[in-house]
């Protein structure tokens, strides 16, 4: 006999022991659940996001696509509850992953030589194997000792532009695991052989027998500072080292949206969130209910039902069809005229919540900066996908062809002209470029009623 979801048992049986303190506590002798609750679990909100209810709708373009079918057909679909992050990510936001990251590659390298830096024990005193880093002991940069340390998280002596000694970018790396559920499902488990029967691709692209259920959990990681060069790469014979100097550093640009950041990049800020979050309630009875939940880039679907605002057939999050308000004022930061990028009120991107929020309470749906999504693109992606949570997927690995590394990217910037803007079109990018206009933001699935 053969149990294709066998995967899954692991998520229910830890949420089921966890949470009731082991096996037959409920000892009414009525079938009550394991949990025996006395009331509905309602999830709170999460902070610095809203609800966008689950809806159906028409997805696609409103009005006549000016790029000739590029952008698919329109078609029925309906998409569950999600909540979303009300401004796209910002730079002081994404520093704060970047000083993480810091924090944690100096805390490994102390602990080769220093033991405070571990923990390597649990409150009961047995062996914790491998041990893991101690985030309660304090660093003291200015310490000599620790300096010496550390003389490898900075640039040499003769790569420092200005003599001055920084932290060397190139060493800063996030990295994370994952079940890979989707290729999880398509394999079976065979109960009286004892064995998994089926193969598996791996993030280094070999395809090989699945022996056990470690070889659905695949490692990944990237780098994770943004692409600062992209403000000069980008614009050819223009002047932006500005920009490029100032503009994730300078606390002028604490509130503006973070670029430069590849698809990777930004699938490693959702992970580390999602880190952040487990790690604050772990071993509290916030634990069981929220350690299944994690951040994500939304699908493309989501973005666009998130975008409309309510406005099932509008062209633009506030409705539509002019992007201008009553009173002659720009409702986002776009490309406005004819290339007059200063008449919306800002030359390139703007301050995060700068325009009107949509009747969702979302902010910059349209304009300021283009936002990844964590769908593939293809043209004909609308054809194959499923009407409910629909959702075009392909995760490329390094070294495969750029055509299999193009991801949608919706909401236009503050570079593009009106057209981008529409909640209905669609571009892509390559998952491994950044650019000076596209930045993110996080979703995470709603739990509960719709």
């Amino acid at each position: 006999m053969k149990f294709r979801h066998i995967l899954f048992i692991f998520l229910s049986l830890s949420l089921f022991i966890s949470s009731c303190g082991g096996f037959g506590s409920n000892k009414s002798g009525e079938l009550r659940g394991q949990r025996n609750k006395k009331r509905g679990w309602a999830e709170s909100k999460p902070y610095g996001m809203v609800k966008v209810k689950g809806a159906s709708f028409a997805m696609g373009m409103n009005d006549e696509d000016p790029f000739g079918g590029l952008n698919a057909n329109t078609i029925p679909i309906s998409v569950e509850s999600f909540w979303m992050d009300e401004t796209e990510i910002t730079n002081d936001e994404y520093r704060q992953f970047v000083h993480w990251v810091i924090d944690s590659t100096a805390r490994t390298m102390l602990a080769e030589t220093d033991d405070r830096f571990l923990i390597m024990e649990d409150d009961n005193g047995n062996p914790i194997d491998p041990p893991i880093l101690n985030w309660d002991e304090d660093i003291d940069y200015g310490d000599p000792e620790v300096q010496s340390a550390l003389e490898e998280l900075y640039y040499p002596p003769q790569e420092r532009f200005d003599g001055k000694r920084k932290i060397d970018v190139r060493k800063l790396k996030y990295g994370w695991a994952d079940v890979d559920l989707l290729q999880a499902a398509f394999v079976n488990y065979n109960a009286e052989e004892g064995k998994y029967e089926g193969f598996i691709y791996d993030n280094e692209g070999n395809y090989r027998e699945v022996e056990d259920r470690s070889d659905f959990i695949l490692s990944s990681g990237t780098y994770i500072y943004p692409d600062t060069l992209v403000w000069l790469r980008d614009f050819t014979y223009s002047y932006n080292e500005p920009m490029a100097k100032r503009y994730f550093s300078h606390p002028g640009y604490d509130d503006y949206p973070v670029v430069g950041v590849t698809w990777k990049q930004a699938e490693a800020f959702c992970k580390w969130r999602t880190q952040l979050l487990q790690n604050s309630i772990k071993g509290t009875k916030r634990q069981d209910v929220f350690e299944v939940q994690e951040f994500r880039l939304p699908t493309e679907a989501e973005w666009e039902l998130a975008a409309r605002g309510k406005i099932n057939l509008g062209m633009y999050p506030w409705g539509g069809p002019y992007t201008r308000s009553n009173k002659g004022c720009f409702m986002a930061n776009f490309k406005p005229l004819r290339g007059n990028y200063a008449a919306d009120g800002f030359t390139m991107t703007a301050p995060v919540g700068s325009y009107k929020p949509n009747d969702y309470g979302l902010n910059d749906m349209a304009g300021n900066v283009a936002e990844w999504t964590s769908s593939a693109y293809s043209e004909v992606a609308y054809d194959v996908v499923h009407d409910l949570n629909p959702n075009y997927q392909y995760n490329a690995i390094e070294g495969e062809d750029d055509a299999m590394k193009m991801k949608v990217v919706r909401g236009g910037s503050w570079k593009d002209v009106k057209t981008y803007l529409q909640v209905g079109t669609r571009t892509y990018e390559y998952q491994d470029e950044p650019r000076s206009y596209i930045g993110f933001r996080c979703v995470k699935t709603y739990i509960g009623k719709n």
